[in-house]
């Protein structure tokens, strides 16, 4: 069985590098008619869908896949807590801040009053581990990092051994009770040919 991980498309907030986590910010105009000539390749047509109850990965969902996806209420973003709606940029300049970069977290930092990449892996690994047929799930960066931190056996410390790219698919594979990379990620495909 197979997952297909695919990030949700750009806000104003990813254009202005704001941190989002849990704040329900749309896809930008822009944003929708560049997805609108994109779509999954035919090897994903019959997946089930999934996605995160945000309206930027739910609208990314219905725009790439032209149905209504269903809901998992676990694959919500991380929540980001304090440094939401702030600058990366900004909240890495300020030692004080609690935000260090991704490769500084382990499984167990946490941003102040958010969640740590352990308390996301708690929350939707059981939704994940339920799937039962090959799932697209539209969702957000720090998701598809935690389960491709799990498939890669990466602990949060040191070079991330992948890349998460907008407009791709994320493969990974059930192998027994594992999970582990497929793959490079598959581009999505031109809706018109």
């Amino acid at each position: 069985m197979k997952i297909g991980l695919i990030r949700h498309g750009r806000t104003e907030w990813n254009d202005a590098g704001k941190l989002q986590g849990r704040t329900d910010i749309p896809i930008s105009e822009q944003e929708r008619q560049r997805l609108s000539s994109l779509a999954l390749p035919p090897v994903w047509g019959d997946a089930d869908i999934l996605s995160s109850p945000l309206s930027r990965a739910r609208e990314t969902a219905e725009i790439l896949t032209q149905k209504p996806p269903r809901i998992d209420n676990s694959l919500i973003e991380m929540n980001l807590g304090a440094c939401e709606g702030l600058r990366g940029v900004d909240l890495l300049d300020d030692p004080g801040s609690g935000y260090r970069h991704v490769e500084e977290w382990g499984w167990d930092h946490r941003p102040p009053g958010g969640e740590s990449p352990r308390d996301v892996l708690d929350r939707i690994k059981s939704s994940v581990d339920a799937l039962a047929t090959d799932t697209v799930i539209v969702s957000h960066i720090n998701i598809m990092r935690v389960l491709l931190a799990v498939a890669y056996d990466w602990d949060f410390i040191g070079e991330m051994p992948f890349r998460i790219k907008r407009n791709r698919i994320h493969v990974i594979e059930r192998h027994g009770d594992t999970w582990r990379p497929a793959g490079d990620p598959i581009r999505l495909i031109d809706r018109c040919g």
